[in-house]
């Protein structure tokens, strides 16, 4: 049987009750301190989404197909921060829609789309870390900043495809009841099926399953390296040396240095030898970049699961529903991915630390030569 739902903010959500739109002159402390720590939370989402972009804009180093989605994840992410949660901020503070319906229109079409394409891009990065560690030498050929941006399009074409036509098949509110709200009237649950299977659910188990054969496959790479090294200490003590013969691409999972050999072979061999330390070293570094990507899946999962099992939830069983509150918490629980994305890069990653840190370091630089 079809029942009305009722979306607000992301997708979020039918049947939610907002029956306090009482204005008062002072604010309760509790919601002073809501304000500010949501404005906190917008700030520092904005900030260490630029730094991601700078960092990738201005450092060579970075300037690879690979950082090309990570880029293009930072972009979405500061959209969600610069054009998604101030509008939610005003909304939550004064409990009712006091921006018009131009404007109501407008956020509800960055926020749908912004948060699934931010969900997307992370299945793009999986795809392609994937390819690059399991195929490493045709991929490496393949991988081009041509192909890469093609990848980005294709993210943002898939999160429009995937968040206009519910925007479009549904009435915003125009009866009374809705009036000073900004949500979305829907007659079906086939919106909810359409928008969270598609920007949650199917990305999510291509998420997993992709990111299970990484596993596999840094796991596989890494034993084949140990019985490499073993092999070769064996031939090293007899006095000679064979080349490693294990595929291009893998390399010590740790990203650190190799171990020194007891035996140091002639200066041919050592030269022969670091022949093969390039694509070990590439393959080494794909293999920490799937770290950080389970990071980032870790985080995702987290921040988004509990969202759209709410939505699932609240939109199958016409009977059930949920205060404004928790759907303000949940939908805030996800906003919170788009910082916690470029704080993992931020920590984890040794190429956007380094990179981070010369920006620091310059700006104070630049700060110290006013003084």
């Amino acid at each position: 049987m079809d029942f009305p739902n009722y979306t607000e903010g992301v997708f979020a959500t039918s049947n939610v009750s907002r029956n306090d739109s009482l204005e008062t002159t002072e604010l309760p402390p509790s919601e002073i301190l809501l304000t500010i720590t949501l404005s906190v939370l917008a700030i520092l989402t904005t900030f260490f989404n630029c730094l991601v972009i700078t960092a990738i804009a201005v450092t060579r180093k970075l300037h690879h197909p690979a950082n090309y989605l990570i880029c293009s994840l930072a972009v979405t992410d500061l959209l969600v921060a610069v054009l998604v949660m101030p509008f939610s901020i005003i909304y939550i503070q004064k409990k009712s829609w006091v921006m018009g319906q131009v404007v109501c229109t407008f956020w509800l079409s960055v926020d749908v789309t912004c948060c699934t394409c931010s969900i997307l891009h992370l299945a793009a990065i999986a795809i392609d870390r994937y390819r690059a560690i399991t195929d490493a030498v045709e991929y490496s050929r393949k991988r081009t900043g041509a192909r890469a941006g093609a990848m980005v399009a294709v993210v943002w074409l898939l999160s429009i495809l995937i968040s206009l036509p519910p925007l479009l098949w549904q009435h915003y509110s125009g009866n009374d009841d809705h009036e000073n709200e900004c949500i979305i009237i829907h007659p079906h649950m086939a919106f909810t099926l359409y928008s969270t299977l598609g920007a949650f659910y199917i990305p999510l188990l291509l998420i997993l399953i992709l990111y299970y054969k990484i596993y596999l496959a840094a796991q596989t790479l890494y034993m084949r390296r140990e019985a490499s090294r073993a092999s070769r200490h064996s031939c090293m003590t007899n006095g000679s040396m064979i080349p490693s013969t294990y595929p291009a691409g893998d390399g010590d999972v740790d990203g650190g240095p190799r171990s020194p050999e007891p035996v140091s072979p002639p200066e041919n061999e050592s030269r022969r030898s670091q022949l093969y330390q390039g694509p070990r070293i590439s393959g080494s570094r794909e293999r920490k970049a799937a770290s950080t990507l389970g990071l980032i899946i870790g985080a995702f999962v987290v921040c988004w699961l509990p969202f759209f099992v709410k939505e699932l939830i609240v939109n199958t069983c016409g009977s059930c529903s949920t205060s404004g509150e928790m759907a303000d918490f949940l939908t805030w629980l996800g906003y919170l991915n788009s910082l916690i994305n470029p704080l993992i890069y931020t920590i984890f990653n040794e190429d956007f630390k380094k990179a981070f840190q010369k920006l620091v370091s310059s700006q104070l630089k630049i700060k110290s030569c006013y003084l």
